[in-house]
C-alpha cells in the first residue's frame, strides 16, 4: 500500500511539472512535419549563387596562392561568386585553425579581410537576383546569435549580418563576417511557425541566455522526468482500469470527472507512444554520449592519393568553365586517387567532374576507389556493396526537415568494416567522396532516435499521406493526453493553493 501511494504521489506531482512541455512538444512536433528549422541547404546556395560566367579575368588557383603568399597543402579550394557577387577563391590550409578560412580576390589575388554592410547588401543583391520581385535589401546589423542561428556549423561566421530582403517571402538573410557569403536564410513563413514549432520543441526559450550552458542539461532532465511520468501513468491506468467487472457505476475507469476520465482513457491508448516519443527526443539529445563508440577517424587521404597543391600546370578557370559551361556556380579542387581534380557545380544536379590539368571530363575507375576505399581504416573490408535503392539505414528526407538538406546521391558505395565500432562508410562512386560514415552506435542512434521519433521507415515515407495520418493521429491523442493531464494538475494544484490563500488573507 505504501508503494502503491508513492506510484500515485510520483506520477501526480511530476506530471504537474512537466505535462505542459508534453502538450508542447506533441502540438510542435506537428508543425516540424510540414516546417523546419530554418537552414541553408545546397541546393538552396547554388541555386542562388551568381555564375561564374566565361572565367575571363580570373587568376589560376597557382597564382592566386602566390599572390596571396599562400604555400603547402590545403584542406579546401574553392571558388566562387559568393562576396558581393564577386568571384573569390575560399581556401583552407591544412593547419588552419577553425576561422582559417582564407578569401582571395580571383582577379588581383589579394587577401580580403572583413564584411562590412555595404558588402553584405551586395551579396544579398545577389543573392535575391534569383527571386522574383526582390526590391533593395535592409541591413539589419549583426548578430552573434538569436533564434535562428543556434547550430554550432555557424561558429566560424559570427558575427553575421542580417539583411532583409523585400521579396514575396520576406526572406531574412544571414551573411557571414569572414567570407561575405550567405551562410543561412530563413522565410517568414519559417520564421513564424518556428515559434510554434522547433523553437519550443527543441526548447530554444533556454537558448542564447543566462541558461544556455544548462539547455541540454534542461532538456536531457525533462525527458528523463516525462519517462518516470509515462511509466508510473501506465502502471497506474492499468491498475485502475476493470478488464473484468465493471465499477458499481457501469463504468470500467473509477473516476467520475470527465477531465480525469479522458485522462485515464487516453493514457492507456496513448501511453506507449508518448513513452516513445520521449524516450527517442532524450536519444537524439545523445545524452552521456552514450552513442559514441570511439570509432577511429578516417583516412581519407587514401582516397585522395595525393595533397591538395594546385600546380604551375593546372587547368585555368577559363580553360574548366569552358568545359563545364558559363552556368557553372562553383569550381571545387579535390584530389581523387591521386588525380587532381575539378568538381564543376551547376544551379542543380550532381557535379561535372573534370581532369584538373587537361580540363576534360573525368570518370573515376570504381575498381581503384574499390581497393583504395580499404585504407580508410586499419581495419579488414568485409564487403563493398553497391546500393541502387535508398535502404534502412541509407535515404533521403525532405529538405526541410532536421536530418533533410544533405546529399543522397545513388548509386552508392556501402564499404563495411570489420573494426571494432563496425563501420560503413559510403562513397559517391561519381566524385569519390565519402557521403556518410555509420558505426555501430549511430545505427541505433538510428533506430532509437530516426525511427522511433520521426517514423523514418521507408515504407510510411513511400506512402504519404499515410505517414501524415499516422503521425497527426497519434500527436493528438498524445496532445490529448497531456491537455487533459495539465486540467487535472492545474486544477489539483489550486485545490492544494486554495486553503493557504485563504490563511493568508484571515491574516
Amino acid at each position: 500500500m505504501h508503494l502503491k501511494r508513492w506510484l500515485f504521489l510520483t506520477h501526480r506531482w511530476l506530471g504537474i511539472a512537466v505535462c505542459a512541455f508534453f502538450a508542447l512538444w506533441f502540438v510542435s512536433g506537428v508543425v516540424m512535419m510540414y516546417v523546419g528549422y530554418p537552414k541553408l541547404t545546397t541546393a538552396e546556395r547554388l541555386q542562388h549563387l551568381p555564375p561564374l560566367g566565361d572565367g575571363q579575368g580570373l587568376l589560376a588557383p597557382q597564382q592566386a596562392l602566390a599572390a596571396a603568399q599562400l604555400s603547402g597543402p590545403l584542406r579546401d579550394l574553392r571558388l566562387v561568386a559568393a562576396r558581393g557577387g564577386q568571384p573569390v577563391y575560399l581556401v583552407q590550409p591544412e593547419a588552419a585553425p577553425a576561422r582559417g578560412t582564407v578569401v582571395i580576390d580571383a582577379r588581383s589575388g589579394l587577401r580580403l579581410q572583413g564584411v562590412d554592410a555595404p558588402l553584405a547588401l551586395a551579396t544579398a543583391t545577389a543573392y535575391a537576383r534569383a527571386l522574383p520581385q526582390a526590391g533593395a535589401p535592409r541591413h539589419l546589423g549583426t548578430v552573434q546569435e538569436d533564434a535562428f542561428t543556434h547550430s554550432r556549423a555557424l561558429d566560424a561566421h559570427r558575427p553575421l549580418h542580417r539583411v532583409q530582403l523585400s521579396d514575396a517571402q520576406h526572406t531574412l538573410l544571414y551573411i557571414s563576417s569572414l567570407t561575405g557569403e550567405v551562410v543561412r536564410d530563413a522565410t517568414r513563413t519559417e520564421r513564424v511557425w518556428n515559434y510554434a514549432g522547433a523553437w519550443l520543441h527543441w526548447l530554444y526559450m533556454f537558448r542564447g541566455n543566462a541558461l544556455n550552458t544548462y539547455w541540454s542539461d534542461i532538456v536531457n532532465g525533462l525527458s528523463i522526468l516525462g519517462i518516470a511520468v509515462a511509466v508510473t501513468g501506465t502502471a497506474i491506468g492499468v491498475m485502475r482500469w476493470r478488464f473484468g467487472r465493471p465499477y458499481r457505476s457501469g463504468a470500467r475507469t473509477p473516476y467520475p470527472g470527465r477531465m480525469m476520465r479522458w485522462h485515464h482513457v487516453s493514457g492507456l491508448l496513448f501511453a506507449a507512444v508518448t513513452f516513445t516519443w520521449i524516450l527517442s527526443g532524450l536519444a537524439s539529445m545523445n545524452p552521456w554520449r552514450v552513442f559514441d563508440v570511439g570509432a577511429a577517424p578516417l583516412r581519407t587521404a587514401a582516397l585522395e592519393g595525393a595533397a591538395l597543391e594546385p600546380g604551375a600546370d593546372a587547368a585555368t578557370p577559363q580553360q574548366l568553365l569552358a568545359t563545364a559551361g558559363p552556368a557553372t556556380r562553383e569550381l571545387r579542387w579535390v584530389p581523387v586517387l591521386g588525380t587532381p581534380t575539378v568538381q564543376a557545380q551547376g544551379p542543380a544536379g550532381a557535379p561535372t567532374v573534370l581532369d584538373g590539368r587537361s580540363a576534360r571530363p573525368w570518370a573515376i575507375d570504381e575498381s581503384a576507389l574499390r581497393q583504395a576505399a580499404a585504407g580508410l581504416l586499419d581495419a579488414p573490408v568485409a564487403r563493398i556493396e553497391r546500393l541502387r535503392a535508398y535502404d534502412f539505414h541509407y535515404y533521403d528526407r525532405a529538405p526541410h526537415t532536421m536530418t533533410g538538406g544533405g546529399e543522397r546521391p545513388l548509386p552508392v558505395l556501402r564499404v563495411v568494416f570489420e573494426d571494432a565500432a563496425k563501420s560503413w562508410v559510403h562513397l559517391d562512386p561519381q566524385t569519390g567522396a565519402v557521403v556518410s560514415r555509420s558505426d555501430q552506435g549511430r545505427r541505433a542512434s538510428r533506430v532509437l532516435f530516426a525511427l522511433l521519433h520521426s517514423w523514418d521507415w521507408l515504407p510510411l515515407l513511400q506512402r504519404r499521406p499515410l505517414w501524415d495520418l499516422l503521425l497527426i493521429g497519434l500527436s493528438l491523442g498524445g496532445a490529448l493526453l497531456s491537455l487533459t493531464g495539465v486540467a487535472v494538475g492545474w486544477r489539483r494544484l489550486g485545490l492544494r493553493l486554495r486553503p493557504r490563500r485563504r490563511a493568508f488573507q484571515a491574516r
